[in-house]
């Protein structure tokens, strides 16, 4: 684990290059934790990239990213609000390897950002996470986030489940 000084701030279009970039790292990393494949993300061209950058600072939603001095991207999260659930859902969460863990504080620093977007619309925040990925939901658990027992398919293979989890806010 490495603790380093990094900011947290909100994607752009124009950081296409590096929502591409941390993007396929994320899918090669943990390819249960997404609902898209790496063949897929291969194949976007630079206008889905530069769309998924604006997320940023979307009506609905928010995409931040956790940047090292030298620019390196070390980790992301996303949030957005969707019209037919009560609490806006965390997504796209991603935190290197090396920065991985209470004391690097990467997680808990997007999360804290993510936290406070969500609260200003909703009294609480909601995911889904793959049956199967056990350090995500551990990490989950210790953030405060409860199991529903709800629970849906995963996109990728309907035969595997995702559990819903919560956290009032």
């Amino acid at each position: 684990m490495t603790s380093a000084p990094f900011t947290i701030r909100a994607t752009t279009p124009d950081d296409w290059h590096e929502v591409r970039e941390i993007r396929l790292e994320m899918l090669q990393d943990t390819p249960l934790a997404y609902t898209e494949t790496l063949e897929e993300a291969l194949g976007h061209d630079e206008a889905e990239w530069r769309r998924r950058g604006a997320r940023g600072d979307a009506a609905n939603g928010i995409s931040l990213v956790a940047v090292l001095e030298d620019g390196r991207w070390v980790g992301t999260m996303g949030c957005v609000s969707f019209r037919n659930e009560p609490w806006p859902m965390l997504v796209s969460v991603y935190v290197a390897s090396a920065f991985r863990g209470a004391a690097a504080g990467v997680t808990d620093a997007l999360l804290a950002e993510v936290e406070e977007w969500a609260s200003s619309r909703a009294s609480g925040l909601m995911l889904h996470v793959h049956e199967d990925n056990a350090r995500a939901r551990a990490a989950y658990e210790r953030r405060g986030f409860v199991a529903t027992g709800s629970t849906i398919p995963y996109p990728l293979d309907r035969r595997q489940r995702e559990l819903e989890m919560v956290k009032r806010l």
